[in-house]
């Protein structure tokens, strides 16, 4: 029961104290017993426009090579005919890009891997794959690559592209790839 009078009491006291606390009332000046005029209220001040916020990401811009959007990213595959490593006349242009590219690039290095079906023995699909590396190679230097640029490598027939034993398949995977720096 002690307790409950000690809660009442503080509850009466707190009670107390927010009763007691007031606004003050705001009185108009007077001269003797007659209120004085005040002057008008200052018209209010228009708030100063919030200042538009600086970005501080820095605006970084892809090599061409890693931008998705761009052809020297989408492109990099030149394709062989059967048994062939001769560059066929419908990749001259991505030749042309790339090669262009990587003349005015001399820091970018690529590495050119050939691949071949899955016809044939392996050593002769290794040397094959190897040949159409090496055939990519020349025709970039023809747009004035540089050798120290490229490295020419071979997987045969040991990284397919499409999956399948009909020509649909084995025509996607006799190719050579221009492979870019990640960075």
């Amino acid at each position: 029961m002690n307790r409950a009078k000690t809660y009442t009491l503080f509850a009466m006291l707190a009670l107390g104290l927010a009763a007691c606390s007031s606004t003050p009332i705001a009185r108009a000046p007077m001269q003797g017993n007659t209120p004085v005029a005040l002057a008008p209220a200052p018209a209010p001040v228009a708030a100063a426009p919030k200042p538009t916020p600086i970005s501080t990401v820095t605006a970084v811009s892809l090599p061409e090579y890693l931008d998705p959007k761009s052809s020297m990213s989408t492109q990099r595959s030149v394709y062989f005919d059967f048994d062939v490593f001769s560059i066929r006349s419908d990749d001259a242009a991505l030749i042309e890009r790339h090669g262009k590219y990587l003349a005015s690039h001399p820091a970018v290095v690529i590495k050119i891997e050939g691949h071949s079906d899955e016809r044939g023995g392996a050593e002769y699909n290794l040397a094959l794959g190897q040949k159409r590396a090496e055939a990519a190679l020349r025709a970039l230097r023809i747009y004035g690559v540089k050798d120290a640029q490229m490295e020419a490598v071979s997987w045969g027939e040991s990284e397919p592209r499409a999956a399948g034993h009909d020509e649909a398949a084995w025509s996607q995977n006799r190719r050579a790839d221009l492979q870019y720096p990640a960075k």
